[in-house]
């Protein structure tokens, strides 16, 4: 649009008044605006039109939006757990370990049992291992409890004070590297044959993981913002508290996801090593491979994978609601 007018001077003649030109900021133009004078008995000078949209620009304007949010909504009305992309290639990978599995052991009896036999065996003797595997997450959380508990103190403490992050940083990492397989023995001569040398076996196994991720989250705070709570004069304490703990809370849950798991392993080792055992899901795979009991023995692994897979599913569930703020939650959930 253009808006002119002229105006009356002392002498009596009539001077134009100054021209304003603007264009329409339509289909995301930038609005303009053209001032000229022109002067008097002069002729105005018209400014050239506004530029009219490109055509990539008219494409867009006149693209379906409509069609392309009917898509989105037909996307969103299945859950992404119910979406072929999410369950299929899981499906088709369970179905050909199986194929596999029923081909090798219809070839040689001797090195896996049919999977009909193992099904068998887990509806049948379900109370016993129900019973078993009890004994053995009684181990793996105690021992978890414990190497958790330790190894997070030990981080807290290890992340205000340098001094003894330095002395006893070398000697976990030697723990670590040491196998555990090794200890157990020593163990059962100084507690004895019951459920103390298999708890600090696990407590062993889950401690290192825990340890390094809790230090590594504790130290991980953005020096900018060490430098805000420094400004406001916050105690030692607070920055601990309000600053350090949450950014460290990814990493521990991190340390959970591994360290979950682990505790089921660290409790099979534990029975396996530890002697004097008489339940647990560790002892009756060793009992099973003395006997050749095929059937038995992967049942009783079919029991410790799934019990693994719980604990994940867990700490899974828990790692979305405490990090939902997070930038990996809303990745995975985008």
């Amino acid at each position: 649009m253009a808006a002119h007018g002229t105006s009356t001077g002392q002498d009596g003649t009539s001077a134009a008044a100054p021209h304003v030109y603007t264009a329409s900021a339509a289909h995301g133009l930038a609005v303009t605006a053209v001032t000229d004078s022109t002067p008097a008995g002069g002729t105005p000078v018209v400014p050239a039109p506004a530029e009219q949209p490109g055509p990539a620009l008219a494409a867009q304007t006149t693209s379906p939006a409509g069609r392309v949010s009917a898509t989105s909504r037909g996307r969103s009305r299945f859950p992404r757990s119910l979406r072929p992309s999410t369950w299929l290639p899981t499906t088709v990978s369970v179905v050909v370990v199986a194929l596999a599995w029923s081909w090798v052991a219809s070839e040689n009896k001797y090195l896996l049992p049919p999977l009909s036999a193992v099904g068998d065996l887990l509806v049948e003797d379900s109370a016993l291992f129900a019973s078993n595997a009890w004994a053995t997450l009684q181990i793996a959380i105690v021992g978890l409890g414990i190497g958790f508990g330790a190894a997070f103190v030990l981080a807290v403490v290890m992340s205000e004070i340098g001094v003894l992050r330095r002395a006893i940083m070398p000697l976990a990492i030697v723990l670590n590297v040491t196998p555990v397989v090794a200890l157990a023995p020593a163990l059962v001569v100084a507690f004895g044959f019951g459920m103390t040398p298999k708890v600090i076996v696990t407590a062993i196994i889950t401690f290192f993981p825990v340890l390094i991720n809790v230090t590594t989250g504790l130290r991980s705070v953005p020096v900018p913002v060490l430098h805000v709570f420094s400004t406001l004069h916050a105690s030692r304490l607070e920055v601990l508290l309000r600053l350090r703990m949450p950014s460290a809370l990814p990493f521990t849950l991190a340390a959970l996801r591994v360290v979950l798991p682990l505790s089921i392993v660290g409790a099979v080792v534990a029975e396996f090593v530890a002697p004097g055992s008489s339940s647990g899901l560790g002892t009756m795979i060793k009992t099973s491979a003395a006997n050749s009991q095929l059937a038995q023995l992967y049942a009783a692994i079919a029991w410790l994978a799934a019990m693994g897979v719980v604990m994940l599913l867990l700490i899974t569930v828990i790692e979305k609601r405490l990090l939902f703020w997070h930038e990996s939650q809303q990745g995975a959930t985008s």
